[in-house]
């Protein structure tokens, strides 16, 4: 099957059906086009995600089965626990977006480069500044030690990435994020693709046709009015 090639200049531009990206790579569906906010508004509702790296051509992905969290499963562990009731950090939401996006963005041990290029930060950028993309912060004595960001849309949120520097730091942010999550009438949270990481949070594989169902209930529905404020 040949690979959809989009259009850089037509953000508008429809993608290809989900059910037509590739099995090898798993969930390679298109190549191209652009990061406006539109055109990843419209990719993040059919359950497509960009992933590439510095050296690549945008690269979009649909992978089957999806990894996704039910807020109202979450599983905390018992030491988890035990440092969510020390209330050692603070947690706090949409305080530090950029220096989030940008501790994520540096290389992992063993790694070599990023797939959060400068492109993708300025437009997760302009997606935080529509309203669209959020961080949680965790905090250590004033120091910025852990965090997570990623998309809503009516009542999914969907993850793209974490960093810690302490330790726990980044299972508290997300833990209390999810939490405060099931509390604004948040559905599904999207994990993309699994990892016994996630999968240790009570994160579960569906089909991407079950998922892309989930999308289509949920993302038209409105959580809380508190919810990011």
């Amino acid at each position: 099957m040949q690979l959809a090639v989009l259009d850089p200049n037509n953000p508008e531009q429809s993608f290809p059906p989900i059910n037509d990206a590739l099995s090898i790579p798993d969930g390679l569906l298109a190549v191209g086009g652009c990061l406006s906010t539109s055109r990843l508004l419209n990719a993040y509702r059919q359950g497509i995600f960009p992933w590439n790296s510095k050296d690549e051509p945008i690269l979009w992905w649909s992978p089957n089965p999806r990894l996704v969290l039910f807020p109202d499963k979450l599983v905390v562990s018992r030491s988890l626990g035990k440092t969510l009731r020390k209330q050692k950090f603070m947690v706090t939401t949409d305080q530090a977006f950029a220096e989030v996006v940008c501790a994520c963005a540096k290389p992992r041990k063993d790694e070599m480069g990023t797939w959060i290029t400068e492109g993708i930060f300025q437009a997760y950028y302009e997606l935080h500044k529509s309203g669209y993309a959020h961080s949680a912060e965790t905090w250590l004595n004033g120091e910025l030690v852990g965090g997570l960001y990623g998309i809503a849309i009516g009542k999914v949120f969907f993850g793209e990435s974490m960093f810690y520097t302490e330790t726990d730091a980044s299972k508290v942010a997300f833990a209390s994020l999810v939490e405060r999550l099931c509390q604004w009438g948040y559905k599904v949270v999207d994990c993309q693709v699994s990892t016994q990481h996630l999968i240790s949070f009570g994160a579960e594989e569906i089909a991407r046709s079950e998922f892309a169902a989930l999308l289509e209930h949920y993302c038209d529905q409105s959580p809380s009015p508190l919810a990011w404020t």
